[in-house]
């Protein structure tokens, strides 16, 4: 692994992102445009409190999914990929590099987000805001690994969209945002258990409810933290020079 090698990755993915607009609407307005809708459909409930800051962190992370599983597989079929790796750069610094240009721009992400939930839709939360700001941080994150990891399984970019229903939906039912996680059947809290984006969740839920950072949300961020090393990890040890 070579630090220059990977700080060079992130500065030739930010250099192609900021020629590509309607990727950067799409990562940066469209949650924005997602949670305002939210917050009108429900105007003058109480379901939008209950609901904004959980979802907050959903619809980044699959932004980012979406997102960064097309791109990565993008590098490799118009053969980028396989003339880096003919470089001295090894396939952990090319993932590391667009796991910082796209983490520079999930905090952007969550930042917009956030402020736009808190100051102009009016969302209440009892905890802290930064303790918002940052688990919405770690959901985009999580999405943008999960993305990479993905990448490495596809050989088109249409199949690269299809893992989105394979992928996100399972975790988006049973993550505890339609059920609560308590009230689904053995089995399936026992599946919920293992999905990273419950975790997310449970994080956002206690932010809403409780003004206190207790061990519980503690070890929620630490899962979700391991969740995305782990992915990125795995995306290293995949990733293919070409498809074929």
């Amino acid at each position: 692994m070579s630090p220059r090698a990977t700080l060079a990755t992130t500065r030739r993915v930010l250099g192609q992102l900021r020629h590509d607009p309607r990727t950067i609407a799409l990562l940066l307005v469209v949650p924005c445009v997602l949670i305002s809708l939210l917050a009108w459909v429900y105007d003058g409930t109480p379901v939008f409190d209950r609901i904004g800051a959980p979802l907050l962190g959903v619809f980044p992370f699959v932004v980012m999914f979406l997102v960064t599983s097309v791109a990565t597989l993008r590098e490799r079929t118009s053969g980028t990929l396989e003339r880096l790796l003919t470089m001295p750069i090894a396939k952990l610094d090319f993932l590391l590099g667009y796991a910082l240009a796209f983490g520079i721009l999930a905090v952007l992400q969550a930042a917009l987000a956030s402020s736009l939930s808190l100051f102009v839709l009016g969302l209440d939360v009892a905890g802290p805001a930064w303790l918002l700001v940052l688990v919405a941080l770690l959901d985009a994150l999580l999405g943008m690994a999960l993305g990479l990891l993905v990448s490495a399984f596809a050989a088109t970019e249409f199949q690269a969209v299809q893992f989105l229903p394979a992928i996100v939906l399972p975790q988006f039912l049973l993550c505890g945002l339609l059920v609560p996680r308590d009230d689904l059947p053995g089995f399936l809290h026992g599946i919920s258990s293992v999905l990273p984006l419950s975790y997310a969740v449970d994080a956002m839920s206690t932010v809403t409810s409780s003004s206190t950072v207790g061990a519980g949300v503690v070890g929620d961020l630490v899962v979700v933290a391991g969740c995305i090393v782990l992915a990125l990890t795995l995306g290293a040890a995949t990733l293919r020079r070409r498809t074929p």
